[in-house]
């Protein structure tokens, strides 16, 4: 139960974040001349991307990327979503990575479904000509939940090792330790 309450939680939170701050884009920022920030690291810049993070695929046919995008997409976060809620494998950490990835997904995927395959983005980030492609709210909760995912597969991987012994730690290391074929069995003791 705690696992859904904190799955549907962060899902929530999350879609509403990404869609407020993109109806503020598009009232804002929409038709208007970028602004620079912070000696230009952060520019609010709007656009609407019909590609997946950093506009990959926006170059495909319409139909390839209704296909990808609008019916891949939602098959893959409804996968995710059941996966994440049902499966024993998953720890609390895991479901927090996954709803950051399903909100992220599942509000760009939202997005698609109302402008006519695109979303919209807001956000670009560098310094000097080195910069980041433009992107939103939903695309940070999509790699805030990769970082979670990351760092709670690697606290598994090192409690796990440290908890479980290797195989060659609790091997016999000698000769006479190792039982043959043709050994007796150890007496038992008599009271």
């Amino acid at each position: 139960m705690k696992r859904f309450l904190w799955f549907f939680g962060i899902t929530a939170v999350s879609v509403g974040l990404d869609q407020v701050t993109k109806v503020w884009a598009v009232e804002t920022l929409q038709g208007r001349p970028e602004q620079s920030y912070l000696g230009d690291v952060f520019r609010w810049q709007f656009a609407r991307n019909s590609g997946a993070f950093l506009s990959l695929g926006s170059t495909l046919p319409k139909e390839a990327r209704f296909l990808v995008f609008t019916v891949g997409v939602g098959i893959l976060l409804l996968g995710i979503t059941v996966y994440a809620l049902r499966s024993k494998q998953v720890t609390l950490a895991d479901a927090i990575g996954y709803a950051l990835i399903v909100s992220g997904g599942g509000s760009n995927w939202f997005d698609r479904a109302r402008f006519d395959g695109a979303v919209v983005d807001f956000m670009n980030m560098g310094l000097g000509s080195l910069r980041t492609g433009i992107f939103n709210v939903a695309d940070l909760a999509i790699i805030a939940g990769i970082i979670v995912l990351f760092f709670a597969a690697r606290g598994r991987e090192q409690t796990g090792a440290a908890a479980t012994p290797t195989a060659e730690a609790t091997a016999p290391t000698t000769p006479e330790a190792q039982p043959t074929k043709d050994a007796a069995p150890p007496a038992k003791e008599t009271p």
